[in-house]
């Protein structure tokens, strides 16, 4: 037996979604049916306001409601800082921390050539031009995630702004406070003997 159309195209959309198989999909139209017609509207407002009001910044490529975004139009933030990230989620996990008061730059996305994924398919030639541009530019902190492709493109970056005289530095990689070293893989073990520090 065949759902009626609307609930297979609710189904269908929601399984667009990354990490949304079909039964999740199921389970959440099913749920979207229940909730009351205001809370569906509402939430169908959120969905349209949130593709139609935000862009990227032109500037550091951070998601954003207004050209520059609020961190580039701070003035007060140092500027000869610029922490390099992959998708725009990081920069706000960065900003939780509060002790971070530099700018950022948004790849949206990493080198892969698996997934057919080059420099030009991410926003390495803006963070290029902008450290050109910027002559207070004189750090730039790489945040890519510790998997191969962010790896990788942590390694492409450095390649290229070392030539411009710009200190290169990576986040700290290894063992997560509070974890034990018997429970780590060898990848983090690795990373927390290369990234020791003298106490």
């Amino acid at each position: 037996m065949q759902y009626p159309e609307p609930i297979s195209k609710l189904i269908d959309s929601y399984m667009k979604l990354p990490g949304i198989g079909s039964k999740t999909a199921t389970r959440l139209a099913f749920y979207t049916i229940d909730m009351q017609e205001d809370d569906v509207t509402e939430f169908a407002q959120s969905l349209i306001s949130a593709k139609r009001d935000l862009s990227y910044c032109s500037i550091c490529g951070n998601i954003t409601e207004s050209d520059p975004c609020m961190i580039c139009a701070d003035k007060s933030r140092d500027n000869s800082k610029v922490v390099v990230v992959e998708q725009p989620k990081d920069v706000m996990s960065l900003e939780r921390m509060n002790e971070y008061h530099g700018l950022y730059h948004v790849l949206h996305g990493v080198l892969s050539p698996i997934e057919g994924k080059g420099s030009e398919d991410i926003n390495i030639a803006s963070l290029l031009r902008r450290l050109q541009k910027n002559e207070a530019i004189k750090e730039v902190i790489i945040a890519t995630n510790a998997t191969p492709e962010g790896e990788a493109t942590a390694m492409y970056i450095a390649r290229l702004v070392k030539p411009a005289n710009i200190k290169v530095t990576r986040l700290a990689h290894g063992l997560a406070v509070g974890s034990d070293i018997e429970y780590a893989d060898e990848m983090t073990l690795f990373k927390a003997i290369e990234g020791r520090q003298e106490i």
